[in-house]
C-alpha cells in the first residue's frame, strides 16, 4: 500500500472530548487509572467477555486511504453495529494518503461523537503520536490492519496481519510453483514502509531456505499506488527479464492483480502468486494461470475490533497487556482449497474473538 510520511500532533482542543452514555456494564477501571493498574486490578479473561450495553459507543473505523483491501470493512462493520448492538459503525477515510488529513479526519469523528477507533495509520513510524492524542482524550484505540513501526504500540491493542509471515508463505507457495527451483522476482509496495520492510524479509528468508536453488533475481518496490504503475512496472519487468524469470512473488494489491493479467496476456512461463482475493485473482487460480494468493483477514479485523474497542470503552473490559499485536491470520489459496477457502479465514474470525476474551481482555 502507499503510505504518506507526513504527521502533526493532534491538538487537545481539536479532538473533542466525548462522554460515553448509556452503557450498563460492570465498571473495572478509574478513568484516571494508567492502564497497567486497570489490568493488573481485572481479572483475567473467563470466555465470558459478552458486550452487556453498548449502544453509546460509536465506533469509526478509518483507513489511511482509499484502497481496496479496506472494503470488506464496510460490510463488516454494519453487520458489527448490528449484531453487537453499538451506537455506529462508521468507516471513513480521506481522498489521499496523508497523515495530517487522517489526523483532521479523526478530530472531526470525535467532535461529532465517536468515542472508539479503529485506525490504519498513514505513517508507521509516526502513528503512536495519534494514538496517545486520542487515548489521552479517553478513546478507545486499536490499529488495525497495520501495526506502528518498532516495538511499541500506543493504541489499545494492534489486530493485523503479520506481514512477514504472509510473505514468507507467498514465496514458499511461489518456490514449489517453481519446482523449487529457478529464478524469483518479488513485486511490493512502498519502500520507506515498515511493513513492506517486513515482507521483503520474509520473502528473503524462504529463498535463503531453497539453499541457493533459487535466485531473488530482483525486488520492486514503490508500485502499488494504483493499478496503472502496478502495470507499467510489470510490463517493463516482462519486456526486460521476462525470459529469466520462472516466479513472480507479490505483496501488494496492485502488483498482484497486474501480474495476473500481464503473466496470462503474455503467456509466460513465470509462475504468480498473489496476495488477497480479488475476483480477477481467483478467476485466474481457477484456470491455472495463478498457481496461488495469500488472502489476508480484513473483514475479521473490523469485527473483532468493533468488538474489543466497545468493551473496552465501556469499561467492561481492559487488555491484559496494553498495546498486545495480534495475528489476524493469513491464508494460502490454491486450485484445491479456491471453493472453500473463506470458511478457514471465518474459523481464524472466531478463534480470535475466543483468544480475545480468554486471553487478551481482563473483564469484571
Amino acid at each position: 500500500m502507499y503510505y504518506g510520511t507526513v504527521l502533526r500532533r493532534l491538538g487537545g482542543a481539536a479532538v473533542a472530548a466525548v462522554l460515553l452514555s448509556g452503557a450498563a456494564a460492570c465498571t473495572v477501571k478509574n478513568s484516571d487509572e494508567p492502564d497497567e493498574q486497570r489490568a493488573a486490578a481485572a481479572r483475567p479473561g473467563s470466555g465470558t467477555a459478552e458486550l452487556a450495553d453498548g449502544s453509546g459507543t460509536k465506533v469509526a473505523l478509518v483507513p489511511g486511504g482509499a484502497h481496496p483491501y479496506f472494503q470488506p470493512w464496510k460490510k463488516t462493520g454494519a453487520d458489527a453495529e448490528k449484531t453487537y448492538g453499538l451506537g455506529d459503525v462508521v468507516v471513513d477515510e480521506t481522498a489521499e494518503w496523508d497523515q495530517q488529513k487522517q489526523n483532521n479526519l479523526l478530530s472531526t469523528l470525535a467532535a461529532r461523537g465517536y468515542n472508539a477507533f479503529g485506525v490504519f495509520g498513514v505513517s508507521p513510524t509516526d502513528i503512536n503520536t495519534t494514538f496517545s492524542d486520542l487515548k489521552s482524550q479517553g478513546f478507545a484505540v486499536a490499529s488495525l490492519g497495520s501495526c506502528p513501526a518498532g516495538p511499541t504500540n500506543k493504541a489499545d491493542f494492534c489486530l493485523s496481519t503479520d506481514v512477514e509471515l504472509a510473505a514468507y508463505k507467498a514465496a514458499q507457495a511461489s518456490i514449489d510453483a517453481m519446482g523449487r527451483e529457478g529464478t524469483l522476482v518479488h513485486l511490493t509496495g512502498n519502500n520507506v514502509d515498515a511493513n513492506t520492510q517486513l515482507r521483503i524479509k520474509g520473502v528473503e528468508k524462504a529463498v535463503q531456505e531453497s539453499g541457493g536453488k533459487v535466485k531473488l533475481l530482483q525486488t520492486i518496490t514503490d508500485i502499488d499506488k494504483d493499478l496503472q504503475t502496478a502495470q507499467k512496472a510489470v510490463a517493463d519487468l516482462l519486456a526486460a527479464k521476462g525470459q529469466e524469470i520462472d516466479g513472480i512473488v507479490t505483496t501488494a494489491y496492485n502488483p498482484a492483480v497486474a501480474a495476473a493479467e500481464a503473466v496470462k496476456n503474455s503467456g509466460s512461463r513465470a509462475k504468480v502468486v498473489a496476495i488477497d482475493d480479488d475476483a480477477k485473482i481467483l478467476d485466474s487460480i481457477k484456470d491455472g494461470s495463478v498457481s496461488a494468493t495469500v488472502v489476508q483477514n480484513p473483514a475479521g479485523q473490523a469485527e473483532i475490533g468493533a468488538w474489543a474497542l466497545a468493551l473496552l470503552q465501556t469499561e467492561q473490559c481492559v487488555m491484559t497487556t496494553p498495546g498486545q499485536v495480534v495475528d489476524s491470520g493469513s491464508f494460502v489459496v490454491t486450485k484445491e482449497n479456491v471453493a472453500g477457502y473463506d470458511r478457514d479465514r471465518q474459523a481464524k474470525t472466531d478463534e480470535l474473538k475466543k483468544q480475545f476474551a480468554d486471553e487478551l481482555l481482563s473483564c469484571g
